[in-house]
């Protein structure tokens, strides 16, 4: 049972950064933005490629991190992906999104999925099919609780670093938003974007914020995945779904709504592998998902109509 709630953490840790950027662009720039999650395998594979470079520059930046399975150079890689991947969520607006916004939120959406399909095979011409790691080096698993606690609890050195970060990361931009003048300007255009911009706020200039925390998050998520589970060119189109789920779930432009629909989704997912077999995975979220918004159908933390 506990371990069942660690895998699920784990998943749900990936899916939650990932649906924050979704969730702020579906509430501010107001298109659900299906190249979204492109954008998390884009930076995985960024930084994979910063990571190669280190290491071939100075070695020592390959060798593991105390418990860990990577060095020093995947996170200066992260930092680096995170700002690469957020230059192509920029790129991406300026020469799509931007030109067809006027034409309303159905052709930013079809754009989105052609946007989605050449980033998907740009990446899978670029990298090939074949599933790569940031690291070799095997892990022996953390007993935190014996078995004779519901099954046991085991969490690897690295699934307990995602963990932290992932609440480090959320923790930071909750209070971006809150005391940040960008923040409180996002939240506002979020609300009423004409009344904001009757108020002096500069509704490009929050479009460019979106964007940007859009692609570091989506980095951050890609490289997380990179590291609990593999790295495939088809991880974006993969986890797409769940970061649907997860925002709608916890309620469009809720930052942590978005954060716990993940970790339900996460913890669907995790559960169903046991009770159903893996393959239903993908379904078990969405089951969820119904149930929940046949109680509340604006989400967990959604405002009601």
């Amino acid at each position: 049972m506990f371990q069942i709630i660690a895998d699920g953490l784990i998943i749900g840790s990936v899916v939650a950064l990932g649906a924050i950027g979704l969730s702020f662009t579906i509430s501010i720039v107001r298109f659900s933005n299906f190249s979204h999650g492109e954008l998390l395998a884009w930076g995985a594979y960024l930084a994979l490629l910063v990571t190669s470079g280190l290491a071939q520059i100075n070695e020592a930046l390959a060798a593991p991190l105390g418990p860990f399975s990577f060095g020093w150079g995947l996170l200066l890689a992260m930092v680096a992906s995170a700002g690469l991947t957020a230059l192509l969520a920029l790129a991406l607006d300026a020469i799509l999104f931007k030109r067809l916004r006027k034409h309303g939120s159905i052709t930013l959406v079809i754009a989105s999925f052609g946007a989605a399909l050449v980033l998907r095979n740009l990446l899978l011409f670029w990298q090939g099919g074949v599933p790569k790691y940031f690291a070799q080096n095997l892990q022996i698993a953390l007993v935190l609780l014996p078995r004779s606690f519901g099954g046991g609890l085991r969490f690897t050195p690295d699934q307990l670093l995602v963990l932290a970060l992932t609440l480090i990361t959320v923790i930071a931009l909750h209070f971006f938003l809150r005391y940040s003048t960008l923040g409180r300007s996002m939240r506002a255009t979020a609300i009423n974007p004409a009344l904001a911009q009757v108020t002096g706020i500069d509704p490009e200039r929050v479009l460019r914020a979106v964007w940007i925390i859009g692609g570091v998050l989506a980095a951050i998520a890609g490289v997380f995945a990179g590291i609990t589970v593999q790295l495939r060119p088809t991880m974006g189109g993969e986890l797409l779904l769940p970061l649907f789920a997860a925002v709608i779930l916890g309620g469009i432009g809720s930052i942590w709504g978005a954060v716990l629909g993940g970790f339900v989704v996460g913890l669907a997912e995790s559960a169903s592998v046991i009770l159903v077999g893996a393959e239903y995975r993908p379904a078990a979220a969405f089951v969820v998902l119904i149930l929940i918004l046949m109680v509340r159908p604006n989400g967990l933390f959604g405002e009601r109509s």
